[in-house]
């Protein structure tokens, strides 16, 4: 990333208990992320970090430190992504491509809590992969999509359309779009594509474009606290974060490693 500037300590997501601070918040199991952090000052791979009050979510009951400190980044992208496009509504049509990623699986869960009819595009004919609070549909990449989606909602296509991957998936998004339809793209392996301008005025649609690094540790962490009364009442689930995935800091080298290795879970440094 070009506007990190090294050296530096790396790090987004984080979890851990207040040591000091404000009197209220001593002792206090707390968890959040950051685009600044671990890019353009140090981030959270340390055994301590210092952070604006604002910065800090308060852990709920429901979650355990370990889960809380690898939610950050595909929640927020998540989220940031809906909130911009438009939170849906109950039973309007909500595509995920690239669902078996964490960002997607976050777009899937929100989306479902918010009451939405959710089909998740995965690969290799893989069922949905994570959590829901509510039935979700497969479809397969290399299947017709649009397709499906279209004769699914009798013709009606895509409300939204949460693109986790870019331009594989941008001709096929375009297709299942319906009237008025918004499509949100965080991530792209070209950087050009082809583009109807006619199909995109006609059809009346959005592209929204986020990109997490802009939301520092306070914005980010206004985003977290939108979604806590999810995770508090069970609709919303953090991932899974296995024995083996947790390393200690002297680790890192090897945790590094092992999401280089990739892809895989939720990776944690846990410092005791």
């Amino acid at each position: 990333m070009a506007h990190a500037v090294w050296p530096r300590t790396p790090g987004r997501d984080w979890a851990g208990v207040v040591r000091d601070g404000p009197p209220d918040l001593i002792g206090q199991p707390v968890f959040g992320s950051g685009g600044d952090l671990g890019i353009t000052r140090d981030g959270t791979h340390a055994t301590h970090l210092v952070l604006p009050r604002d910065a800090v979510v308060p852990l709920p009951a429901s979650m355990t430190l370990r889960e809380a400190s690898a939610l950050g980044v595909p929640f927020v992208t998540a989220q940031e992504g809906l909130r911009r496009a438009g939170l849906p509504l109950p039973n309007e049509v909500v595509l995920v491509m690239g669902a078996n990623g964490h960002v997607g699986q976050a777009a899937v869960q929100i989306a479902a809590m918010h009451g939405a009819i959710v089909f998740a595009v995965t690969r290799h004919h893989l069922l949905y992969p994570g959590h829901t609070c509510a039935p979700v549909r497969t479809l397969d990449a290399d299947d017709d999509v649009a397709g499906a989606v279209r004769a699914a909602t009798g013709g009606h296509g895509a409300d939204i359309v949460y693109n986790t991957v870019g331009s594989p998936y941008f001709a096929a998004a375009n297709q299942a779009m319906a009237l008025g339809g918004r499509q949100i793209l965080i991530s792209t392996p070209e950087r050009e594509v082809t583009f109807n301008i006619f199909a995109f005025y006609r059809g009346r649609h959005t592209f929204v474009g986020i990109d997490s690094l802009a939301l520092d540790s306070r914005a980010s962490a206004a985003v977290l606290r939108e979604l806590v009364p999810g995770f508090a009442s069970g609709q919303l689930k953090p991932f899974e974060v296995r024995d083996e995935a947790l390393y200690g800091l002297d680790q890192a080298p090897t945790a590094y490693r092992a999401v280089l290795a990739g892809p895989g879970g939720r990776i944690v440094l846990r410092i005791t």
